[in-house]
């Protein structure tokens, strides 16, 4: 009775597992993440000047950017796809309206609220619709003449934003999400990030691009734990995908490495392939899978650079941020092992079927799916 019961059990922490699996990898096989806005701002005359580089199709959309990782899963999803079809000189009028009124939710306090104008609209072409397009908001407000700092409210439902301030010394550069406020930043500078705060602001940064929105890299990690669930083995594979991906991370972000995105991501997909298949016919870790893992890591190491690439480091503090990432991206990769420890390797890690009716299953699931990225990432 025990037997049939944990036998039981297996089979629905499986197919719980599986139907996930599947269920993300559908969202990203027709992937549309959102990314940060950027937001670029210097101060002139007593004039505030703020460029906004952002997915104008999600913002027309209505899309609430704060809950939806991926366009897709939005109610908007339609309306968005149509707008990324559009030739700027149809877009951009659409655009400049939504941000007449939106910018009242973009709230600027320098001793009192400052009102923003829009300057200038500008609309990449349509070109693949497969991919967002950057287009490109100019602001402008005055400041009250005696005005010594300002703060910046980024409304809700807007997503992340970068915020970094030019043309003084010690910027302010922010990592600010959907109803956050920057808290007072100098006019003249001084307002650079200390080492601590740069260090605690980019670990979030970094788990969030593991937790919700690293689903190749959660997928790779995943092949990792169902290799065996034992602790040995399991630390032996993430250090040595910790360590590589580290180096080329720091390497990347330095500017000491450059890869073409479109030669790593296939590349990262074809390394959850490997793991996943791997899993099907070892029953152990053998120590050349130790190596390849590690040369896995230095492929993951260099997508997680282009994504800090987005958005850049504060140069001030460049390095503390830097680590905060990358404790952020550890902390993001523990918490998938545990909460795969949690679901099945604490309850069924043990059982003589395990491997049969969790292990193999889910790695030929994850296979699958990172085949289908590497096909739609090379030819589709």
């Amino acid at each position: 009775m025990t037997n049939s019961l944990l036998l039981r059990g297996m089979k629905v922490a499986c197919l719980c597992l599986l139907s996930s699996l599947g269920f993300w990898g559908a969202e990203r096989a027709l992937a549309h993440e959102v990314t940060p806005a950027i937001g670029d701002f210097t101060i002139e005359d007593n004039t505030l000047h703020l460029s906004l580089r952002l997915n104008a199709e999600a913002f027309v959309a209505g899309i609430d950017l704060d809950t939806h990782q991926d366009t897709e899963t939005a109610d908007q999803a339609g309306d968005y796809d149509l707008l990324r079809a559009m030739p700027p000189g149809e877009l951009g009028p659409m655009l400049r309206l939504f941000a007449e009124d939106w910018l009242k939710t973009l709230e600027v306090e320098a001793g009192r609220p400052v009102p923003l104008l829009v300057d200038e609209v500008r609309v990449a072409p349509a070109g693949d619709v497969e991919l967002p397009r950057e287009s490109v908001l100019s602001l402008s407000g005055e400041l009250p003449p005696l005005a010594t700092a300002l703060t910046i409210r980024w409304p809700e439902g807007a997503g992340a934003v970068v915020l970094r301030q030019n043309g003084v010394e010690e910027p302010f550069t922010g990592y600010i999400q959907g109803g956050e406020s920057t808290g007072p930043i100098a006019i003249g500078g001084g307002s650079a990030l200390s080492p601590a705060k740069a260090f605690t602001s980019y670990i979030p940064v970094g788990f969030d691009h593991i937790l919700p929105k690293g689903l190749d890299h959660i997928l790779f990690v995943l092949g990792l734990f169902f290799l065996s669930t034992r602790i040995k083995p399991l630390l032996w594979q993430v250090s040595a995908f910790t360590v590589a991906h580290t180096i080329t991370l720091a390497c990347g972000a330095l500017g000491l490495v450059t890869v073409n995105p479109a030669v790593v991501e296939p590349l990262i997909a074809a390394s959850i392939v490997f793991v996943a298949v791997e899993n099907i016919f070892a029953r152990r870790l053998h120590s050349w899978r130790t190596v390849v893992i590690f040369g896995f890591g230095l492929l993951h190491g260099l997508g997680f650079a282009s994504v800090l690439g987005e958005f850049g480091l504060p140069q001030a503090q460049f390095i503390p941020a830097l680590i905060g990432f990358n404790v952020g991206v550890e902390l993001g990769q523990l918490t998938v092992i545990a909460l795969a420890y949690l679901l099945v390797g604490y309850w069924f890690g043990g059982h003589p079927k395990y491997r049969g009716r969790v292990a193999i299953p889910a790695s030929v699931t994850i296979a699958l799916i990172g085949s289908y990225w590497f096909v739609e990432r090379v030819w589709l």
